[in-house]
C-alpha cells in the first residue's frame, strides 16, 4: 500500500465590505493504490486572507479569478481609504 499526500483548495470565500477573499487548504494522507481505492488516513487545513492590494501572482488560477472579478476599482479605492484612514499620521 502507498501513502499519498493531496493538497487541495477547499473552499474559497468572499467576505466583508472589501471583499477579502478567504482561501482554505486541505492537506489529505490517503493510503490504499488506485485501481483498489484509498482511505483517508488524515485531513489538515491552512487558511490564508488576500486583500485587495495583496499580491496574487503566486495564487491559483482560480483564487485570481475570483479575486479580479470581486475587486473592482471602487473596493479597491474603498480599502485604499480605509487603510489611509487606519493609519497613524
Amino acid at each position: 500500500m502507498a501513502l499519498v499526500k493531496e493538497t487541495v483548495e477547499d473552499k474559497i470565500e468572499i467576505v466583508g465590505l472589501h471583499k477579502a477573499v478567504q482561501v482554505r487548504t486541505a492537506t489529505v494522507i490517503k493510503e490504499g493504490t488506485e485501481a483498489k481505492g484509498y482511505t483517508e488516513l488524515s485531513r489538515s487545513f491552512h487558511r490564508h486572507v488576500l486583500q485587495p492590494d495583496s499580491d496574487i501572482s503566486g495564487e491559483s488560477a482560480e483564487v485570481q479569478g475570483i479575486c479580479n472579478a470581486v475587486w473592482t476599482d471602487e473596493v479597491k479605492q474603498a480599502w485604499a481609504d480605509k487603510q489611509e484612514a487606519d493609519s497613524p499620521e
